[in-house]
């Protein structure tokens, strides 16, 4: 929702102006987020409301409004409509003749029905009504009228309201890979909660076929502490975090597992197994991560690379962290990524190696040594995912405000962006490793198990893919 300011003119009707017979109506149409926000605000969670998936097995079949949003209704036209400001209700009944469901548009009229001089106050029927004249809610209010008159044109301020809900678009994520096959994915050192909990819900979602590697005395102690269910879990048992390391990248290289995830071990010692030419799991490729990120202030899903392996990559390295980025934003949908170059500033500079290596990798792209994306850089942050900040520069491009990879100048500030989007602007996150033969789940050991499913999401995409590759 947006905010709002608008004038409005504030006009009673006073007790002595009021006429039996008169009538004033109200419509308003029932959105998804006005059931939220009544939810929120009242602290009324009934499932028949707010589940979706409770209320299509119920008598309606689909969500409906709180009963008290058209009660609420008849109350906006009484306080402000008529008799309007001043007003002050005394009784009320209501009767529900019919669910008010998402989409539809209710009409609330209020009819002056009868007046008492000795205190002022009036019954008026109450009526709403849906986009097919069908009755929904009847009754009648008793008000306090008011005697003296107001009329003034008055400012009012709707802050803006925002329905952010992480939940929501954490399973529309794991919807993704619905109906897929489970991917063999071996765990290195699952030893915590988080990094428990993360696969086996993955593998109670039908996303992976986890393969838990490490001290197996320790893991059924953390599942026994935290009740975590390890039902129908492969274990395989390690002496310490090295050798869960070393395991794990072994069940890759005999193709036993499809994807690697990292559990509560450093990433070095993961990723040391991984780069070491004994095991096979290198490609031509340099290997990247990337941070894809779902952010709710931003109208695109953002991918920020290289924020977690490569500390200061150079030009050359720039180019594979690119590609590996575009193929994974070919993969989860985006046909042509726009890929922002990011810099401090928007021009090139010779003193600012990023704003050299931006122009070098713009003019790579145009001659074909990048594919797959639309490049334009050095564009500073602002510029990368505010149209209004580009055009405030006069920058003129196809990706300044619209960008979907956002390749930064180093690990630094690459791992600052994605925190700041993860901590204080509410982002779903996920990680993972490309440039190797299988996906690599890396998330950080602070990261929750939901950030760690996410990233399983996102890996066994990757592994379809390779499946489908492998098969033509």
């Amino acid at each position: 929702m947006h905010e709002s300011n608008e004038q409005r003119l504030l006009v009673n009707r006073t007790y002595d102006e009021i006429r039996i017979g008169d009538a004033s109506n109200l419509t308003r149409t029932l959105m998804p987020e006005d059931v939220k926000l009544f939810a929120i605000l009242t602290g009324d969670v009934n499932p028949a409301v707010v589940d979706p998936q409770y209320a299509e097995s119920g008598m309606f079949r689909e969500v409906m409004a709180h009963g008290m949003w058209s009660g609420s209704l008849i109350s906006t036209v009484l306080g402000t409509q008529f008799p309007g400001p001043g007003t002050i209700l005394v009784d009320q009944t209501l009767h529900f003749a019919r669910p008010v469901t998402i989409g539809d548009t209710i009409t609330i009229t209020v009819t002056a029905k009868q007046k008492f001089d000795h205190n002022k106050h009036v019954i008026f029927d109450c009526v709403c009504t849906n986009q097919e004249g069908l009755q929904v809610v009847r009754g009648t209010a008793e008000v306090l009228a008011p005697t003296e008159k107001i009329s003034h044109m008055q400012a009012v301020h709707f802050p803006a309201i925002r329905i952010d809900d992480k939940h929501e678009r954490y399973k529309h994520l794991l919807s993704r890979v619905k109906g897929l096959e489970p991917i063999p994915t071996a765990v290195a050192h699952p030893c915590d909660c988080e990094s428990l909990r993360g696969p086996v819900i993955a593998f109670q979602e039908g996303i992976i076929e986890p393969i838990l590697v490490g001290p197996e005395s320790k893991i059924r102690s953390v599942a026994e502490e935290f009740g975590i269910d390890l039902h129908g879990i492969r274990i395989v048992n390690a002496a310490h975090s090295h050798d869960s390391a070393a395991i794990a990248v072994s069940l890759v290289r005999t193709g036993d597992a499809e994807a690697l995830m990292k559990g509560s071990l450093h990433t070095d010692e993961l990723m040391g197994e991984v780069v070491s030419r004994a095991n096979g799991l290198r490609t031509s490729r340099r290997i990247s991560h990337v941070f894809l990120m779902d952010v709710p202030t931003y109208h695109r899903p953002l991918l920020i690379t290289d924020a977690a392996i490569n500390i200061a990559p150079t030009l050359e390295e720039k180019v594979d962290i690119i590609q590996n980025a575009i193929e994974l934003a070919h993969i989860i949908g985006i046909p042509e990524p726009k890929v922002a170059i990011l810099s401090a500033v928007e021009t090139v500079n010779p003193k600012i190696q990023s704003t050299l290596d931006a122009a070098a990798l713009c003019k790579m792209a145009d001659r074909g040594q990048i594919r797959g994306g639309i490049l334009d850089g050095p564009l500073a942050f602002d510029n990368a995912v505010s149209i209004v900040a580009a055009k405030t520069k006069g920058i003129k491009s196809a990706v300044a405000g619209h960008a979907e990879i956002l390749v930064v100048p180093d690990l630094e500030s690459g791992n600052m962006v994605a925190k700041q989007l993860e901590y204080l602007a509410n982002a779903l996150t996920a990680g993972i490793v490309l440039g190797t033969r299988v996906p690599i789940v890396l998330t950080s050991r602070a990261d929750s198990a939901e950030t760690r499913t996410a990233s399983c999401v996102i890996a066994a995409l990757i592994a379809h893919n390779n499946r489908k590759k492998g098969a033509v």
